[in-house]
């Protein structure tokens, strides 16, 4: 008689892990200039591809004065650190830990600087919208917060 039990308990465990694997950050996004508050930027867009464990994210785009954005880092999913390369990043390493299929933590730090930042990042519902809001401490040591809105291309 516990088989039917543990039939339904092992459908809901397979059900739980696929949907823990899936990601639905990945994809482009642009971000929402008139949404978001952040430092001045005339533009920002993220690609978030797959890689086994993880994510491989490029921003590319254009500062307020007009200097490239374009950066990338890959890193998985497991909490540790994982450098950044390239330009217009304030922060040159990464940690992501992966809470479910719509939400991400990321730590992100400036080595020998006091740029620090926690941003959970969120897909709504409806997939068409990621939300990242950075809390932490600037380049300068001044606490800081702001939401980044990023609509799906």
């Amino acid at each position: 008689m516990t088989l039917p039990l543990t039939n339904a308990f092992l459908t809901f465990a397979i059900t739980a892990a696929a949907s823990f694997a899936a990601d639905n950050t990945l994809g482009t996004w642009k971000l929402n200039l008139g949404r978001s508050t952040r430092a001045p930027i005339k533009s920002e867009t993220m690609v978030r591809e797959a890689v086994k464990g993880g994510v491989k994210v490029t921003t590319t785009g254009e500062g307020a004065n007009g200097d490239p954005i374009n950066f990338s880092y890959t890193a998985k999913y497991d909490g540790k650190e994982y450098p950044v390369i390239g330009i217009g990043a304030p922060f040159d390493s990464v940690s992501i830990k992966q809470i479910d299929s719509n939400k991400l933590i990321e730590e992100r730090k400036k080595t020998g600087g006091s740029f620090q930042a926690t941003v959970p990042t969120i897909v709504s519902i409806d997939g068409r919208t990621l939300t990242s809001t950075a809390s932490g401490t600037d380049a300068n040591g001044k606490a800081f917060s702001n939401t980044l809105i990023f609509e799906k291309q």
